[in-house]
């Protein structure tokens, strides 16, 4: 599923007293321009739902996001699955399920981004084929522990690929990320990283870990953040402190399911 660059045409938030409204693309989404849904008045948060390449429309000038920044086109598909997450009624074993989902379409597109070569293969009729391969030396670093709920997902495509794990926790006052752990393959600085944590609220935790991957002589343009739910404030501050790594998601919204990894791995 490529990351598509078009832009959305006809959005318009409105206001009524002064609250902010929450857009949600509805209808038809093979026309290239979605319909928006009667907006949801929401009180008192500054709630801009988006789901498109680069700020669904908004433009690099509002949210001063970049090309980096990669978000999955809506469909109905990713919207469902987006919904079953976020549903408070669902049930593990349903919201496991779906995060898999997800989390495999994030993982594709990441490969997607990754450097390929081309290639000539015989068929077994005899006959050449022109195609491509990956280029060597990629690999997967998880932020313990709901990044952990990615790796599955990379396996899956890549059977052989090498994965780092860095163990980061928040201050609950003061949101201050301190890295407790982090472990390697020894020449990360060589290779191209799929940086996975699918939760990206604040964008501390994210910016802690990078810095320990550039500590390791990892140049950010190598790293490809793989992430399902983002806020516009968390990919602003990655994106700012580090404006070369390419930051993939399927949403950004101001409210993230921060209850992802406790539902997932069964700890609420």
């Amino acid at each position: 599923m490529p990351c598509q660059n078009q832009p959305l045409n006809n959005l318009n938030t409105g206001q009524e007293h002064n609250v902010t409204r929450h857009v949600r693309f509805a209808g038809s989404r093979t026309s290239g321009a979605p319909v928006l849904s009667n907006p949801e008045v929401l009180d008192g948060a500054s709630t801009l739902c988006v789901n498109g390449p680069n700020g669904g429309g908004l433009g690099t000038e509002v949210l001063n996001l970049g090309p980096q920044l990669k978000l999955l086109p809506l469909n109905n598909q990713i919207l469902e699955l987006q919904t079953i997450i976020r549903d408070k009624s669902t049930s593990r074993g349903d919201f496991v399920f779906c995060a898999d989902r997800l989390i495999r379409l994030v993982v594709e597109e990441g490969l997607n981004q990754l450097p390929y070569s081309e290639c000539t293969v015989t068929t077994p009729t005899g006959h050449l084929y022109e195609g491509v391969m990956f280029e060597r030396g990629n690999c997967g670093v998880s932020i313990m522990r709901s990044g952990e709920a990615m790796e599955q997902g990379l396996r899956d495509c890549c059977r052989s690929i090498r994965i780092g794990k860095i163990l980061i926790q928040s201050d609950e006052d003061t949101q201050k990320a301190k890295v407790y752990y982090a472990k390697f393959p020894p020449d990360i600085s060589r290779r191209k990283v799929l940086l996975m944590y699918p939760i990206l609220s604040t964008g501390n935790t994210v910016i802690e870990a990078v810095k320990v991957l550039v500590e390791h002589g990892l140049q950010p343009k190598h790293i490809i953040l793989l992430s399902l739910f983002s806020t516009p404030h968390g990919a602003k501050a990655i994106l700012q402190e580090f404006p070369d790594i390419t930051l993939l998601s399927t949403e950004l919204h101001p409210v993230a399911p921060t209850h992802f990894g406790q539902k997932y791995f069964g700890t609420e």
